[in-house]
């Protein structure tokens, strides 16, 4: 059996691996359409495993893998009877397949049919497009825990990194929501106390410690978190979101001034004009462009350069 392993991988080796390694040396513009095709058939792949995850159908995969294993494992070691009945049930295993994903299959096909495909494989917006939203998810937020007089402290992370104050808090990484932001500052419930931070357009950390400003920059009349908020406003170029618990007004410490008493369309103006503005995404954009040129002229260089030996090599074969 051993020797039958061994002649199997050899033979698999010799006629696959071995003869492909020789035509890349002799053709190296190959590798380049190699990387590119695995860099495809993994994002597939990922992108398959991505949308199964979500779906009960995730399960059933992992008996199919159980299967295919089994399989292979029965021909190896020559139970006769079992590898009969397991490649039987194989050789059905397409249409099994596809009637058992169906409606994974559908929902993958609609979503190539109807999107871009940067939204299929999960690139579906800009940075400042992003951005924009999620300001307008806090501002629905904070004016819904104005109506209740609800305390709340959100902490917008901008070009200068706290990350030491976020580790003060409980880390959850959670896309933002309105609903979620309003649930965190809920009275009695075990995060509403301390400050939410958002750092690229996500909750990063919930219950977080910030510093706080000393008593003669505020009025006397303002509490621990609008003091808080002009604190972390001064010592990084954080932008904090206030609601005040006992008159439920909204305000907003930028650069350790307060500006407070806003009303919803104002914070979204306020917001948008020093998240998205004035940290110039659209250069981000530019750059991130200017990258993708890049690496477009290096790989049209190399396939260049590589035809060249080609056919350097054919005229002295000629010669």
């Amino acid at each position: 059996m051993v020797e039958n392993i061994k002649t199997i991988f050899m033979n698999f080796y010799q006629q696959n691996i071995a003869d492909y390694i020789l035509s890349l040396q002799e053709y190296p513009i190959k590798l380049v359409l190699l990387i590119i095709d695995i860099t495809i058939v993994v994002l597939i792949a990922y992108k398959a495993l991505q949308l199964l995850k979500e779906t009960r159908a995730w399960q059933l995969l992992k008996g199919i893998v159980y299967l295919i294993i089994a399989t292979a494992v029965s021909g190896l070691l020559q139970l006769n009877i079992l590898h009969f009945l397991l490649s039987s049930l194989m050789t059905y295993g397409v249409i099994i397949l596809i009637v058992i994903f169906q409606p994974e299959l559908r929902r993958a096909l609609e979503q190539l049919g109807t999107s871009k495909l940067t939204k299929f494989f999960g690139i579906d917006q800009d940075i400042a497009t992003k951005t924009k939203e999620n300001i307008y998810k806090i501002a629905i937020a904070a004016t819904e825990l104005s109506k209740t007089k609800t305390g709340a402290l959100i902490v917008i992370e901008r070009d200068i990194e706290i990350k030491d104050i976020i580790s003060t808090g409980i880390y959850m990484d959670a896309e933002i929501s309105p609903q979620l932001l309003v649930n965190i500052f809920t009275p009695n419930t075990p995060l509403h106390d301390g400050a939410v931070v958002i750092s690229d357009n996500k909750i990063r950390a919930a219950a977080c410690m910030l510093p706080l400003a000393s008593d003669k920059d505020i009025a006397k009349e303002l509490g621990t978190r609008h003091r808080a908020a002009i604190g972390i406003s001064k010592e990084s170029d954080s932008i904090a979101v206030v609601v005040s618990e006992e008159t439920g007004k909204i305000s907003v410490a930028k650069d350790g001034t307060l500006i407070a008493d806003i009303k919803e369309e104002a914070l979204k103006k306020i917001l948008i004009k020093n998240m998205i503005t004035k940290r110039m995404l659209p250069n981000r954009e530019k750059t991130q462009k200017n990258v993708f040129k890049n690496m477009k002229e290096n790989m049209k260089t190399k396939i260049e350069q590589q035809k060249e030996k080609i056919l350097t090599k054919k005229e002295e074969r000629k010669k």
